[in-house]
């Protein structure tokens, strides 16, 4: 039996989870758990893994369903743009850098001080963007610089 308040089920309000579609229900939540500490709520149908105070949902692709007609779900392939990603925010980027890599994490880069934060992303099994972050400057009222106008 599940425990009520393991699952994003809000007795007022709302709260908020990320749903990805996955290719391999069982290595999706097994990252989710080991790099970010997650606890399994559900191991299948749908997968739901707590994490901090969010939920990450996660079940395989599929075709239209009554509710949601004319999509497809699929898990991102190779080189496909990205629109939309995790961001995971941390009090201590160096020690969950070295604790996640420890657990195979694949980073793109180390964490690089981008001067209102420290920053690095992260794939998951199925590609998608993981951002990690822990705030620095803009502790101190120091942000990033406008991105550059495109004209």
């Amino acid at each position: 039996m599940v425990d009520r308040d393991d699952l994003p089920a809000p007795q007022h309000g709302l709260v908020v989870t990320h749903f990805l579609t996955v290719r391999d229900i069982a290595v999706s939540r097994k990252f989710y758990a080991d790099i970010f500490g997650g606890q399994v709520v559900l191991a299948e149908n749908p997968t739901i893994v707590r994490i901090a105070n969010s939920w990450i949902i996660m079940n395989p692709g599929g075709g239209p369903t009554p509710d949601k007609p004319d999509i497809t779900l699929t898990p991102p392939e190779p080189g496909d743009p990205v629109s939309a990603f995790l961001n995971v925010r941390v009090a201590d980027i160096a020690a969950f850098y070295a604790d996640a890599q420890a657990k195979g994490g694949h980073f793109l880069t180390e964490p690089l001080d981008r001067k209102a934060e420290l920053r690095c992303y992260l794939r998951d099994p199925d590609g998608y963007l993981v951002e990690v972050g822990q705030a620095t400057g803009m502790l101190q009222g120091v942000f990033a610089n406008p991105p550059a106008s495109s004209s």
